[in-house]
Formats: C-alpha cells, sequence, structure tokens
C-alpha cells in the first residue's frame, strides 16, 4: 500500500430478503448473511486521521448492486486498525438503513440506495443524524490489546456486540496480576480472529455500579457478553486456553453430527437431555431459525444439528424438525422419551427457546452444582437428597430411591422434583436442619421467597414422601429460616436484623424501615458503617422510622421482593407497601444522601429536616 493512500476494506456478508424480526424489534425487512462474504475497497487519499469524518461510497451486489454510502464520524486512531485493515461489518436489512458495527468504538451513520425501494433522504435530515450521532461518541482506551470499560462507555460499547470478554479486577489482586499477562496474550491473538473477538476490563474497586450490576464480589471475575448480556465464564486463564475457549464461543451454536453413532453416544451417555435439530441442507430457512433460537442459550444448553437422513431416521423426525431426547437412565413410564417440535417459516424464535426450557428435564432429574443454577431454579422444587451415584457399581441403589420419588412426582405435575448427593449438598441440609438426621435419604422444599421447608427424619417410602407434599400444599409447613441469634440487647442506633426477626421488623405495616443487606468481609459495607451508624443516630427519635442492618451471609431473606446481588444493598420499606421495596441507587452514601432518600419516600417522617 502506497504512503500517500489508505485502502480501507469493509468485508461485507450479503443479506437475502425475509420478513424477520431484527434485533431492534419491530416488523422490518430484514434477511440472513449468505455463505459467501462481499469485499467493498475503499482508497482514501492518504492515511486515515484520527477522530475525524471520514466518508466512503462503493457498490455492491446482494444480488442487485446498490450504492453503500459510509460515514465515519469519527474515525479509528491507527492502533486501533487490524493490519489488513480489513474493518468487519454485520449488516442487517432495514427498510431504508443498514446498522453496521465496526471494529471499533465509533458510531457510523449510513445511507442506502436500492433500486425501486427508497428515494434518497434529503441532506437536512442526513446532517441532523451526523450531528445527533457525533454527540453520542464514547471512546475506549485500549492497554496491550485490553479494551478499558467503566461507567461511562460501557452500555455503549456493548450494544450489538456478538461476543465480548470482560475481566473485572481489583488492581491490588495478586490473582488478577497473575491472569494479566495471559489475558493480553490472548487479546492480541484474538483481534486476528475472524471476525475479532474483543477482551476489555473493568477495574472493580473504581466502577462500583458496573461491578454490583453483574454480582462481581471476587477478584478476577470473568463473564462473556453476548448482545449485553452476562454469562458466566468457565473456561482456562491462560493465553492458549482462552484463545481456543473464546474461539468456540464464537462459533456456531450447534455442533453438527453425521452419523447415528454420535447422536447415539450422547444420548447413551450424557447427563443433560440432548436437542438435535434435523434439517435438509444449510440452506433451508428453518435451519437459520433454529441457530438463531439456539444462540441466545448456548451457555444453557448442548445443541446438535443434523442434515443426515440416517440420524433423521434414527430420532423419527422429518427435516425442519428438532427433536428432545433425555439419556436412558432418566427414562420412566410415567413420561415420553422424547419430544419434537416441527419449525415453520413463520415460527418465532421465542417459540423454539420456549421448546427448549419445557422439556429440558425428565420428570425426576438429578440437580448438580453443575446443572443448579441452569435447571433447577424453578420453585417449588423438591429435592430428596441421599448418596446419588449412577456409576456401574451404584447405579442399581440410585434408581432403587429415584423410582419411588417418581411414584410421586407423577401426581404433582405443578412442582419440580430432583435427587441430589448429600455430600454436595451438605450445606444446604445443615441449613435445613437436616444434616444430622440419621436417615438415609432426606427430604426438603425449596419454596418461593428463598423459603425451606423440610420434612422430618422418618424412614423414606413414596407414601411419606406424598404427604409432606400434602402438607407443603396446604399450607401446613413452617419454613426453616437460617438465622443468627435473636440480639437480646438491640436499643442500639441500628437495629440489628436476623432471619427470624426479618418479618417482625422489616415487614411490620406500622413502620418505615431502610434496610441494609451487608457482608462482614464487604470493603465498600465497612467504609459505609460510620456514616449508616449516624444516620441511625439522627433518626433514632422517629418512632415510625427504623434504620436497620441485616448480614445477607448468615441470614435468610425470605421474601423475593429483597433481591441482594451485591454489597451492601439498600432498601426502603414504606409502611404501606412492604411487597415493593425501593431500592437505593444512584445517590450519594452519605448522611446528607440518605437524608434526601428518606424524605423523598417516607409514609410517617414527624420532624422536618431542619428539626432533625
Amino acid at each position: 500500500m502506497a504512503a500517500s493512500v489508505t485502502l480501507l476494506r469493509l468485508l461485507l456478508w450479503p443479506m437475502f430478503p425475509g420478513v424477520r424480526s431484527c434485533p431492534d424489534g419491530g416488523s422490518l425487512l430484514c434477511g440472513e448473511p449468505a455463505a459467501t462474504e462481499k469485499v467493498l475497497d475503499v482508497q482514501l487519499p492518504g492515511p486515515l486521521p484520527p477522530h475525524s469524518p471520514v466518508h466512503l461510497q462503493g457498490k455492491i451486489g446482494l444480488p442487485d448492486p446498490l450504492t453503500v454510502h459510509v460515514s465515519l464520524l469519527s474515525a479509528p486512531p491507527a492502533s486501533q486498525l487490524h493490519s489488513s485493515n480489513r474493518l468487519y461489518v454485520s449488516l442487517y436489512h432495514r427498510a431504508l438503513c443498514l446498522t453496521l458495527n465496526v471494529a471499533w468504538t465509533a458510531l457510523v451513520h449510513t445511507q442506502l440506495f436500492m433500486p425501486n425501494v427508497a428515494e434518497e433522504v434529503d441532506d437536512e435530515e442526513e446532517g441532523g443524524d451526523d450531528e445527533e450521532d457525533k454527540n453520542d461518541v464514547t471512546e475506549v482506551n485500549d492497554e496491550n490489546g485490553v479494551l478499558v470499560l467503566n461507567d461511562d462507555n460501557f452500555d455503549t460499547f456493548m450494544e450489538g456486540k456478538d461476543t465480548v470478554l470482560v475481566e473485572f479486577y481489583a488492581p491490588w489482586c495478586g490473582h488478577c496480576k497473575q491472569l494479566a499477562p495471559e489475558y493480553e496474550k490472548a487479546a492480541k491473538a484474538l483481534s486476528q480472529h475472524s471476525p475479532p473477538i474483543s477482551l476489555a476490563k473493568v477495574d472493580a474497586t473504581q466502577e462500583n455500579d458496573i461491578a454490583n450490576r453483574f454480582g462481581v464480589s471476587g477478584y478476577p471475575t470473568l463473564k462473556i457478553f453476548r448482545k449485553g448480556k452476562p454469562f458466566d465464564y468457565n473456561g482456562p486463564r491462560e493465553k492458549t486456553g482462552i484463545v481456543d475457549f473464546m474461539s468456540e464461543q464464537a462459533g456456531p451454536p450447534s455442533k453438527h453430527v453425521q452419523t447415528v453413532k454420535q447422536v447415539q453416544e450422547f444420548i447413551k451417555d450424557g447427563d443433560d437431555a440432548v436437542i438435535v435439530g434435523v434439517f435438509s441442507s444449510e440452506q433451508d430457512m428453518t435451519y437459520d431459525l433454529y441457530l438463531e433460537a439456539c444462540n441466545n442459550l448456548r451457555e444453557d444448553f448442548k445443541f446438535l444439528h443434523s442434515f443426515s437422513s440416517d440420524v433423521a431416521k434414527l430420532l423419527k423426525a422429518s427435516p425442519s424438525q428438532v427433536v428432545m431426547v433425555h439419556p436412558e437412565k432418566f427414562r420412566s413410564k410415567y413420561e415420553k422419551a422424547s419430544y419434537t417440535l416441527t419449525i415453520k417459516d413463520s415460527t418465532e424464535v421465542s417459540e423454539v427457546q420456549d421448546f427448549f426450557k419445557k422439556h429440558i428435564l425428565p420428570l425426576v432429574g438429578h440437580r448438580k452444582q453443575s446443572n443448579d443454577a441452569k435447571r433447577y431454579t424453578k420453585r417449588p422444587l423438591v429435592v430428596v437428597y441421599y448418596g446419588v451415584d449412577f456409576s456401574f457399581d451404584y447405579r442399581k441403589a440410585t434408581q432403587f430411591w429415584r423410582s419411588k420419588v417418581l411414584e410421586v412426582a407423577k401426581d404433582f405435575p405443578e412442582y419440580t422434583f430432583a435427587i441430589a448427593d448429600e455430600e454436595d449438598y451438605s450445606d444446604e441440609l445443615k441449613s435445613l436442619g437436616l444434616s444430622d438426621s440419621g436417615e438415609e435419604v432426606n427430604v426438603g422444599i425449596l419454596g418461593d421467597g428463598g423459603k425451606k421447608f423440610a420434612m422430618e427424619p422418618d424412614e423414606f417410602d413414596s407414601e411419606v414422601l406424598r404427604d409432606f407434599i400434602m402438607a407443603f400444599k396446604k399450607g401446613k409447613l413452617k419454613p426453616v429460616i437460617k438465622s443468627q441469634p435473636v440480639p437480646k440487647n438491640n436499643q442500639g442506633p441500628v437495629t440489628v436484623v436476623v432471619g427470624k426477626t426479618f418479618d417482625d421488623i422489616v415487614m411490620d405495616t406500622k413502620k418505615d424501615v431502610l434496610i441494609e443487606f451487608y457482608a462482614p468481609w464487604c470493603g465498600h459495607c465497612k467504609k459505609l458503617e460510620p456514616d449508616y451508624t449516624a444516620l441511625g443516630k439522627k433518626y433514632k427519635s422517629e418512632k415510625n422510622l427504623v434504620i436497620a442492618k441485616m448480614d445477607a451471609t448468615a441470614n435468610d431473606v425470605p421474601h423475593d421482593s429483597y433481591k441482594t446481588e451485591g454489597f451492601p444493598t439498600i432498601y426502603f420499606a414504606p409502611s404501606n407497601s412492604k411487597q415493593s421495596p425501593i431500592k437505593f441507587e444512584g445517590g450519594d452514601r452519605t448522611i446528607e444522601g440518605f437524608s434526601k432518600f428518606l424524605e423523598q419516600h417516607a409514609t410517617k417522617l414527624s420532624q422536618s429536616r431542619d428539626e432533625l
């Protein structure tokens, strides 16, 4: 490339029209990527001037020729361009415009001229859009290949990004320092991936709002973001492992299986249901729809697809059908071994995803630490604890007790049933008060609002289990609440709440309550303590207002409305609306900030701010 000329190559995926829902919603003229890429080369007279407008234009066939005018409102610094000067662009058809997501952080204004489709947009309107976009540009810095995100640029950067790996770190953290060189090497390697995969980092000690929003409580915490939605990163933490793992994550969400043997192995040995889409070819529109449905759930399910007639015969499926088959060890006479969904061109993506979620669990599944958060979040959940082991020597004993549970589960379709190994869930058994029951089999019910119910230790059989569930259904059981001892002297400026007193204090409809949920090890909580104590002293004379705190690591919160995703979390519970508390967020965690918040929301404040 001559020194006086800059060649920009835009790699375009051609779009074939079809009515489909676009990412930003609405009924739009959209299309799906075809296998062949199109390239638009543009020469500029000289190098790209950083942070200044650049206008490009060229022609491309989609199959009909059209002209694309691209206005880069903030040209990327040379350091942010790939060595090939190739800008990867993903396209979505819309009525009059193309949205381009480029490899650097800059807003792009585009104007699309399609023969016999649209009139030109007048210059005044286009100029107005340019001015609006200029105001929205948010710069992202780069440190050794890793993008630096903060409160100002995080959400803007994530918009439209298919796959981004983010490290939440603390500058003083030894593990973070150990990870840093490997993470930087992986970032540089993945920037050459086609298309590039961004690696970013957030200083969680400075960007508190972001860290709290995503529940960051330890360092380093790594999360994969897809279209802004976070997923836990469970991959390696060295350069090669990160590159391989993220390359796979950026690939197709479904694995192509070509033989009957491959499918049979998944069905026989797996711990989860096997989901297989059967299609006639890659050009099948329903195949594209299946992949779209899989993509947003790829962290939660294992997806397969096949174009083989032999695989279709094995699954008793026709092209454009999705079959879900449960592993042999989880089948029973009370349920179907497989479920089938026929996908049509008119089928919504949400319908396919609902099918996955509805049938993924067998009647009585195996709850484990590895699948708990993905499979067993629905409540009420009936859990039967014993020595669960599906290896050859212990499978018969495991299935013996599971069969007892099946006899009851079939009669209560409104509840989810699972077996769980007692050693894997020893802490949960302890919280249920069953760790020293002396019984071979124990049972607990995890109910709504974090409430837990324990079956009294007894010799286990189907009828004992049935009686326990019937008592729960009729509301005759008292919940087990994890709680610290009730304080004997609770007369301090800040009232101490424990699990056993939560309803008596926080849910008291005669009083407004401001409650802080904290963790003893939390640095932010320790920093807040002096001001929070002073706040309690300030309002101590208010008979109808309680300033309270609760160690959320040692006590159960028996109401879903008071969700704690980070520490400290502070809620105001009005006397007239206990089930709809108001979360304190965005304000200063100072006496003045809390006072302003209380004056705004209190229903029973008797004194004015000046009087106090």
